[in-house]
């Protein structure tokens, strides 16, 4: 009997009711004396039990769908902040009702125009961050912007606000070619110096149509620099020697782990020639103005204070912000203009603010740095 028993009890837990032991022994004793087969699981008159140990309960479910509908409309709404505001067509003017002439007072007040205000902030270059997060600063951030004034007709000037000490050429170039690309559609377009306005920083208001500068601003340096360096010292006393294997004599030419030759040295003292030419070409240009001794002395590198650039007419006025924006709006036909900006920028500066940070320059990033030279716009002291 204590084996028959044994055996039920094997074949009962293989089911999936897993009722504790005791009340599986009085059931059994109860089933023996009634005469009841055992061969199929016992049920109780209400049906199966459930597992007791399932963690999938409705309870999880509604949860998970909560939070699933958190994240949705998180996503949602940050894309509907952040994204560019369509422009709606013009209509035939049509009675307003009074509920919504506040609303439309404010829309027709974002309608009427006015300037956009651009910075140019720190070395221009193009942009190496990865951060999605991260605020868009580089020179293709800055050229986006000048294209986005230009396409609307709302503005009618743009106050470029420069405090930079240049940067690389072709990145200043790009944003220089936008700004006479502007200009050709009808835009003004007002240089504003800062603290620092030097080499491309100079260099791209040289597009403006005015320039205004305070008297201390740094400005000036209209030159080329390219600089290499040479470690082959530091790489002999710690054992390191490098072997480069080109396919020209000149492909590893600047290479900071042998000397350059003097047939390398005058290849790049041609190209930084050819580039200050470039430069030279736009500040003649943009300041035809000013004397040609002026140009010729003052044009060698050198910086100068914001009141010399003033008395040489390389600046047209002296001041700062509001200086700037009331000759912006002046040569736009503009009294008292406003400064014009999308919906959705208060976000986007909230959001770049917390994403800057989680980008930091690497070790690897810094030695790629150091280790590519660069033809530059650029004042370095």
């Amino acid at each position: 009997m204590a084996e028959n028993k044994n055996e039920n009890l094997s074949d009962f837990d293989k089911t999936s009711t897993h009722l504790p032991t005791e009340q599986w022994e009085k059931k059994l004793q109860a089933d023996e004396s009634a005469g009841v087969s055992t061969d199929k699981p016992v049920t109780s008159h209400e049906g199966p039990l459930p597992p007791p140990h399932s963690t999938f309960t409705p309870r999880s479910v509604w949860g998970f769908l909560l939070l699933l509908v958190f994240l949705v409309s998180a996503c949602c709404g940050l894309y509907l902040a952040v994204r560019p505001v369509a422009k709606c067509p013009k209509t035939a003017e049509t009675p307003v009702q009074e509920g919504t002439a506040v609303l439309v007072s404010s829309l027709a007040k974002s309608s009427k125009p006015g300037l956009a205000w651009i910075k140019v902030r720190g070395v221009i270059a193009q942009d190496n961050n990865t951060s999605p997060f991260a605020r868009p600063m580089g020179a293709a951030a800055i050229a986006k912007r000048i294209r986005q004034a230009t396409e609307d007709k709302n503005v009618k000037a743009i106050v470029l606000d420069i405090n930079s000490p240049g940067g690389t050429v072709a990145s200043v170039q790009n944003i220089y070619g936008e700004l006479l690309k502007a200009k050709q559609k009808g835009k003004k377009i007002v240089a504003l110096f800062r603290d620092v306005a030097a080499s491309g920083g100079f260099y791209i208001a040289m597009a403006a149509d005015k320039i205004v500068a305070e008297p201390g601003t740094i400005t000036g340096s209209v030159g080329v620099i390219m600089q290499t360096g040479n470690v082959e010292g530091l790489f002999e006393k710690i054992g390191v020697k490098m072997i480069p294997i080109t396919s020209g004599k000149y492909k590893d030419i600047g290479s900071a782990y042998r000397p350059m030759t003097t047939a390398e040295k005058a290849i790049l003292q041609d190209m930084v020639n050819d580039t200050y030419t470039q430069f030279f070409a736009a500040v003649k240009a943009g300041r035809p103005e000013v004397k040609e001794e002026d140009l010729l002395e003052y044009t060698d590198g050198r910086v100068f204070t914001g009141q010399r650039a003033y008395n040489l007419g390389f600046v047209d006025k002296l001041g700062g912000e509001e200086e700037a924006r009331l000759l912006a709006g002046e040569l736009a036909g503009l009294k008292d203009p406003k400064v014009l900006s999308q919906r959705g920028d208060g976000i986007r500066e909230f959001i770049f603010s917390l994403g800057s940070s989680m980008e930091s320059r690497t070790l690897v990033k810094e030695l790629q740095a150091l280790a590519t030279p660069s033809v530059s716009y650029l004042w370095v002291h």
